[in-house]
């Protein structure tokens, strides 16, 4: 039977992440009890060497740090994503149908499979903004209703013969879930009362739809994971673990967890900000470093851009690529991509790899196949604004973008022990 320890402190941490606001908040919360201390963005920073610390944006985005006792030459950074594919809730949501079934409003976040959607319990998750005494600030209450509460119900054989045929969705008419069979109920408040918060008080809100299933083992060795929102929680959480447990005297380690890359990045909180950029210029400005030394800083430093791979289908091995075709279980995967989706070349891969066979860890290799166009990560886009040494990797898994996602058990402490090596790289 395979050791679970691990991947069931995933799951866990999973469980208590219904959305990308959950995730920074559970993130912070584990930072917090090794010591880190937060930061804002709208105060000026001290910094003392020896010591760790964080800084949120949206509170959907947040990046660590620990400053070494000695005087440091470059950056060691990981860096993940909080968001996953799903149905994000539109303004004014209900939308009654022949007066008795009340739908709700949604769009499409990210490129979703949609069919796994259908006839599972549903929830919603995200945050309420709430007023204060100036109209320019706001606060923030976190809510996660913790209930069966919606369902997209499939239409029925009978009435589409042809279904298994095929099917293309149409979000608009296709995808809304039933919330109440009650038209007096609405959902904005539904959620307030269900967070102790007056609606009086909510002037916003960023909610959506997450699946209720719960992660689980899978297989007669239990060596396989089956979890809502895998891509990219398990990187997020691998990475942490190894930057947590490790120690670096000269270098500056750096842990990041961007908001939005599955809608491209472009928002202040994503990786095609700035927000990394000024995060390592206040580290090193606090520490009373020149701009020329951050400059030769960033020329020596390396990143490790974490976002999960495609592993082979066992019911689709001619998707694959002929040669390079990733599995479950047999450690992390270097990705590549000659259009540069991908900032791996072979500098940068081969670091890795001397990372991982230092830490005894397996190694894999993801290419698409050369007729089929592969997605994109954060490596390059973050790149624009931070020109450093960078390699793609991710765990190898099955059914990307599902609401409910499958990945092998023994790959979760390969990526730990993978990261741990990495941040204590001398």
């Amino acid at each position: 039977m395979a050791d679970i320890k691990n991947a069931s402190e995933l799951l866990a941490f999973i469980k208590k992440s219904p959305s990308c606001f959950h995730a920074v908040s559970n993130i912070v919360e584990i930072l917090k009890a090794k010591g880190f201390i937060e930061l804002n963005e709208n105060e000026r920073w001290k910094v003392a060497k020896g010591k760790s610390y964080f800084v949120k944006r949206n509170n959907s985005s947040i990046i660590a740090f620990s400053i070494p006792e000695d005087t440091f030459s470059r950056f060691l950074i990981c860096a993940s994503h909080s968001d996953s594919p799903c149905f994000k809730i539109k303004e004014n949501p209900e939308m009654l149908a022949e007066d008795t079934y009340v739908r709700l409003n949604v769009e499409k976040y990210g490129g979703m499979l949609c069919a796994p959607w259908f006839d599972r319990p549903l929830s919603v998750a995200g945050r309420l903004i709430l007023k204060t005494d100036s109209p320019l600030k706001f606060e923030e209450k976190l809510v996660s209703i913790d209930e069966d509460l919606l369902i997209i119900p499939n239409l029925a054989i009978h009435m589409n013969r042809e279904a298994n045929d095929g099917m293309k969705y149409n979000v608009q008419n296709d995808m809304l879930p039933v919330f109440s069979c009650n038209k007096e109920i609405k959902l904005v408040e539904y959620v307030a009362e269900s967070a102790g918060v007056s609606m009086d008080e909510v002037k916003g809100s960023d909610l959506f739809l997450y699946c209720r299933d719960e992660g689980t083992f899978i297989g007669a060795d239990r060596n396989i994971i089956a979890s809502p929102r895998l891509d990219d929680l398990e990187c997020a959480w691998t990475t942490l673990q190894g930057f947590i447990d490790s120690k670096n005297e000269s270098a500056v380690k750096v842990f990041c967890v961007f908001d939005n890359e599955e809608v491209g990045s472009l928002t202040r909180q994503g990786a095609d900000s700035t927000f990394m950029e000024d995060v390592l210029r206040r580290i090193n400005s606090a520490c009373g470093r020149s701009e020329e030394d951050f400059h030769v800083a960033v020329s020596d430093s390396f990143m490790i851009s974490a976002d999960n791979a495609h592993a082979l289908h066992p019911n689709h091995s001619s998707i694959a690529d002929p040669v390079n075709r990733p599995m479950l279980n047999k450690g992390p995967v270097i990705k590549f991509n000659a259009a540069q989706k991908y900032t791996t070349d072979g500098v940068s891969s081969a670091m890795f790899r001397s990372v991982c066979e230092k830490a005894g860890v397996p190694v894999q290799v993801y290419t698409n196949r050369s007729d089929i166009a592969g997605g994109s990560t954060l490596g390059n886009l973050s790149n624009a604004h931070v020109s450093l040494r960078c390699v793609d990797i991710g765990l190898a898994q099955w059914a990307m973008h599902s609401p409910y996602e499958t990945a092998g058990v023994q790959d979760v402490d390969y990526m730990i022990s993978a990261v741990k090596e990495f941040y204590s790289a001398e």
